[in-house]
Parts: C-alpha cells; sequence; structure tokens
C-alpha cells in the first residue's frame, strides 16, 4: 500500500478492512460519476473558495476553463432578451402629448347698439294707399323625374357620380358684429331657447317636426312628389339645419336628394343645361341649382360642384339684355319678373359664396343691380315685372339687394318703409292693401322673403330702431302663427336615439302643394341661425358702379357696409 492509503487506514483504524475498501471504492467512484452542468457549476464555485495552494481550488479554475464556453452561449442570449424587455417597457410608456384647441361658442348674447337716426330718410309718401296687384307664380302640373318634359340626349354632360358619403367637413360658422349665426346644433340651441329677437322652443319642435315628415315622405329614388323644385327646397330645407349627408339623423335623405338632383341633370339637343322633372316655366331649374350651391358650399363635394356650375352657368348666360330673368329661362325677353329674378339672384348668390365663378358672374351682378334699382324699382317698392305697380314682390327685391351687398340703398329703405305693417299670416286674401298684413292668395310665398329681409335690417349692426322694433313685432307674430298652424300627425318616427318623434307639415294656402308649403314655412323658423352661407355681403360685394349711370359713376352715395361676416370655408 501507498503512504496514504496507510494513512487512512491508520486514521480509521476503527474501521474494518472490508469497511475501509468499500470507502475508497466509493470514493474511486464517485471519481467517475458524470456530474450534471449545474452540479459542476457548484462544485466549481466551491473550490473557488478554497485556498489558492489546494487541490480543490486548481480543479476548479481547470473547471471554469471547461465551463465557460456553455456559460456564455447562456448567459449572452439571455442577455439579450433582458435589454429586449427592457427597451420595449421604456419605449411603450412614451406617450405623445397634442394639445387640441376647442373653439367654443360665447354663451352671451351681444346686445345691438342702437346708432342715433340719420340725417336724411328716404321720403315716402305719407298715408298712401296703394293696391297690390300679386301675379302669382304658378308652377305647372307636377311631374316625376320618369317622365320628363325633356328628354335627355345619347351622351348626358353629367358624370355619374360618387355616392354623397365622400363630402369633405368643413368650418362653418358666419361671424357677423354683433351676431354669430351658425348651423351647428349649439348654436341653434342658443338662438331657439328664447327672447323677442330669435326663436323658442316651440319653433324647433316645429322645425323637427317638417324635417321628419319630410324624411317620412321622400320616395325610394330621393326626391319628393311632385316638380323636382320641391326635392331643391327639402334640400334647402335641410341644408338650413345643418344637415348634411354625415349627419346622424337625417344624412341618409340628404345624400339620396343630392344623388338625385346630380343625377336629374341632362343636357338637351340644342346643348341647353336641364334637369328632369322641372316645372314648364322652369322655375324648378332656379331652385335646384340655389339648392346645389349651397349644398356645395356647405360639403366641398366635387361631383355637386359640377352640376351647380353647370346649372349657374345657364342662368347667368340667360339673363335679358336690361339685367333681369324670365320664364323659361328666356334672354331674349326684357319682361324683367321679380319672382323669377329672386331665384335667379339667390342661386347666384350662393353660387359665389361657395366659390363657384362661372364666365360672366361678376358683369352678370352688376346688371342685375342696376335692373332692380332702374326697372324693377318704383318709388315705394319692388314692382313684378319692369314698369308695373308694387306688389308683394317688394320683399323679393329687398332681399336680392341686401344679400348682394346693396342693404343700405335707398330702394331698401323705401321698401322697409312700406312693409312696416307687414305681418305673417298663413291663409291670404287677394288685393291686401299696402298698410295690411303680408299681401297676396299665397302668402308664404311672400313671407318667405319678407322674414328674411326684416330679420337683415333689424338684426344688422347699427340697425335702425325702427327696423329693429319692426323684426321684433314680425317674429313674436311669427312664433305664435306657425307652431300653431302645423298638423302633428299620430304616426310617429323613430329617431336615431331609438325614441318615437312626432311629425308634421303645413298645408298649402294658395299655390304650390304640401311640400312646398312645409319647406317655405320652416325655411322661416330657421332664419335666425340660416344665414349660411347665403349671407355673406362680401361673397356677393361688386362695384358700386353698377347702380349708377354704366360710366363708373355712383347715383348713390354709400353708407358703411351693412354687415360684416367672416366665413371659414
Amino acid at each position: 500500500m501507498s503512504d496514504e492509503y496507510e494513512e487512512t487506514y491508520e486514521e480509521g483504524e476503527e474501521l474494518t478492512a472490508e469497511e475501509l475498501f468499500e470507502q475508497r471504492r466509493a470514493e474511486i467512484e464517485e471519481r467517475f460519476e458524470e456530474k450534471g452542468y449545474f452540479r459542476r457549476i457548484r462544485d466549481m464555485f466551491s473550490g473557488l473558495s478554497q485556498p489558492k495552494s489546494s487541490r480543490e481550488y486548481k480543479l476548479a479554475r481547470t473547471e471554469l476553463q471547461r465551463l465557460a464556453a456553455p456559460l456564455v452561449a447562456i448567459l449572452l442570449p439571455l442577455l439579450g432578451v433582458i435589454v429586449l424587455i427592457v427597451v420595449t417597457a421604456v419605449s411603450g410608456q412614451a406617450k405623445s402629448v397634442i394639445n387640441v384647441d376647442i373653439a367654443r361658442a360665447t354663451e352671451e348674447e351681444t346686445q345691438l347698439e342702437e346708432p342715433p337716426e340719420p340725417e336724411v330718410e328716404p321720403e315716402i309718401p305719407p298715408d298712401q294707399e296703394v293696391d297690390i296687384q300679386v301675379d302669382t307664380p304658378t308652377l305647372a302640373t307636377p311631374t316625376d323625374v320618369s317622365t320628363p318634359t325633356q328628354q335627355p340626349s345619347a351622351e348626358p354632360v353629367s358624370v355619374k357620380p360618387a355616392e354623397q358619403d365622400s363630402v369633405a367637413i368643413i368650418k362653418s360658422p358666419v361671424t357677423m358684429s354683433n351676431i354669430v349665426g351658425s348651423r351647428t346644433p349649439g348654436m341653434i340651441g342658443k338662438f331657439t331657447s328664447g327672447g323677442g329677437n330669435y326663436g323658442d322652443p316651440n319653433t324647433e319642435a316645429a322645425v323637427l317636426k317638417a324635417l321628419r315628415w319630410l324624411k317620412k315622405t321622400q320616395t325610394g329614388s330621393g326626391c319628393w312628389p311632385g316638380p323636382i323644385s320641391n326635392t331643391g327646397l327639402a334640400v334647402l330645407t335641410y341644408l338650413a339645419h345643418g344637415e348634411t349627408p354625415q349627419s346622424k339623423e337625417f344624412g341618409f335623405t340628404v345624400e339620396n336628394a343630392l344623388q338625385y338632383l346630380v343625377n336629374a341633370q341632362f343636357t338637351d339637343k340644342s346643348g341647353l343645361c336641364r334637369f328632369k322633372g322641372t316645372d314648364g316655366n322652369e322655375y324648378a331649374f332656379l331652385i335646384v341649382t340655389y339648392a346645389l350651391c349651397e349644398a356645395y358650399g356647405m360639403t366641398k363635394n366635387p361631383n355637386v360642384k359640377d352640376t351647380a356650375l353647370k346649372a349657374l352657368q345657364r342662368i347667368v348666360d340667360n339673363q335679358s339684355p336690361t339685367g333681369g330673368w324670365d320664364y323659361k329661362i328666356n334672354k331674349t325677353s326684357t319682361r324683367d319678373d321679380m319672382s323669377f329674378e329672386g331665384w335667379a339672384l339667390q342661386a347666384v348668390k350662393a353660387g359665389k359664396l361657395a366659390g363657384l365663378h362661372p364666365d360672366g358672374l361678376e358683369e352678370c351682378i352688376k346688371k342685375a343691380i342696376k335692373c332692380l334699382k332702374t326697372r324693377n324699382f318704383n318709388k315705394i317698392g319692388f314692382n313684378y315685372v319692369a314698369g308695373g305697380g308694387a306688389t308683394g314682390l317688394t320683399a323679393t327685391g329687398c332681399l336680392c339687394m341686401q344679400l348682394l351687398g346693396y342693404g343700405d340703398q335707398p330702394e331698401v329703405s323705401a321698401s322697409l318703409d312700406t312693409m312696416r305693417a307687414w305681418l305673417p299670416v298663413f291663409e291670404g286674401k287677394p288685393g291686401l292693401k299696402a298698410g295690411g298684413p303680408c299681401p297676396g292668395a299665397w302668402p308664404q310665398y311672400y313671407c318667405y322673403y319678407a322674414a328674411q329681409c326684416k330679420y337683415q335690417a333689424g338684426m344688422k349692426e347699427g340697425a335702425l330702431p325702427a327696423d329693429l322694433k319692426t323684426w321684433q313685432e314680425w317674429n313674436a307674430e311669427m312664433k305664435k302663427v306657425y307652431p300653431k298652424t302645423i298638423i302633428t300627425l299620430p304616426e310617429k318616427i323613430e329617431g336615431p336615439d331609438g325614441k318615437m318623434h312626432a311629425m308634421g307639415y303645413w298645408k298649402k294656402s294658395g299655390s304650390g302643394d304640401d311640400t312646398m308649403a312645409t319647406c317655405l314655412c320652416a325655411l322661416q323658423l330657421m332664419v335666425y341661425y340660416r344665414y349660411l352661407p347665403t349671407s355673406q355681403t362680401k361673397a356677393g360685394k361688386i362695384d358700386r358702379d353698377s347702380s349708377g349711370d354704366g360710366k363708373g359713376r355712383s347715383s348713390q352715395k354709400t353708407r358703411k357696409e351693412e354687415v360684416d361676416i367672416d366665413v371659414d370655408i
């Protein structure tokens, strides 16, 4: 035996030789035992803690060299995973902050300042009794688009557009000095919350009944029964309430109606732009053009733009040599029909405001103003036709001058004086005197214009006390008449809130039909906030030389711009 063996034996002399042999055999077998990786690491660290001169330390260093490669292969991927987790967690906590500025409508109702009376007032014949000659414009027997009076050519001009749900959303506040008008729910609520100058919950409830009745009575093709002018008026009514193809409750109705109007345009064999389903005198053409121009101003839909621009170009091209318009948009006639001219100029105004500029538009407006001042106006109001007597269409000529930026002219002042005593009525009688209620056998047609021009005069910056008082008297009566005369149906319609809502309509009084009467009445009850886009004076402003002698000299002194409006479209 070796010395080592002998020493062990001597130290373990209490063991038998057989036990000692087993112990030594176990030690030898332990040296050949295949240890696991983590067991070897444990033994390695245990050996490294021993004195450097010891056998265990030397074996541990050798083991470290053997285990280094596997250890690195494990630690490096693990370290990479940890780094990725930390980086992801840190980057996920980084948040971008977006600052949003929200414009809020002021809740204060600004008081209008009343300036001193001007030194010179237009001279109006005192207590003059004037018989009103009413030549009520009539529409032909209603025709449906499926049976047009003019058949389209084989190659219609209008391109069949995409659906209207691609319209752009734009800002639409109209800001007047001391007055903020906007077709938004907040501003509508403000202007119908009560007050002598505005509407109230009853007027707005009547408007909503009418909008829901129109929704119910719209046909599957997107139009309303009767001539296509009814569809144009319905679109104007929805737009007045701020409804577009993106509106929650009425969006689908407006979308279908606009699509119908766009598709109804065609070019006849002579190359003339027309609409299917118009009336015989083509009032409908003017009304539909007006609706499309206003729709483009509120939606910026390119399909609506193309259709509106073509229609507007026909109106401009077919103005009479004397500056007016006549039935069938006949450019050779010098009859200068004030009723026909009223719808033409509303379309021209809306088109200009929407950014549509057909060739000759500026010259067209100049000629129209000159015609209004020199041919349609007599001493106290506007004639039905050039050279005729003053009629209920005094309000029509008055509004046209206001919309085109000439509300400060003597013709407007004289017309407002003539209309002082006019009050809204639902049923009319022919032959009414100038000092009575709104004249005419078809009062809604005249009240439509009177409500607007009285509101314009009474609520403008620097309004004369008399004009403000006249508007307040008109408004007080209007708020009584129309909510009381609307026919509320027992049937209700479901709204987007899942609740059932009332529907109602105004029955026709005189010419037209229930759809037209309903639209004209509803438009009057929305005068408080409707002035978008057709109220902007700047958009319709033209050189004052048109009101003079044709040589650049103005025949009237001008006062301060009556309305200062900024529009962001």
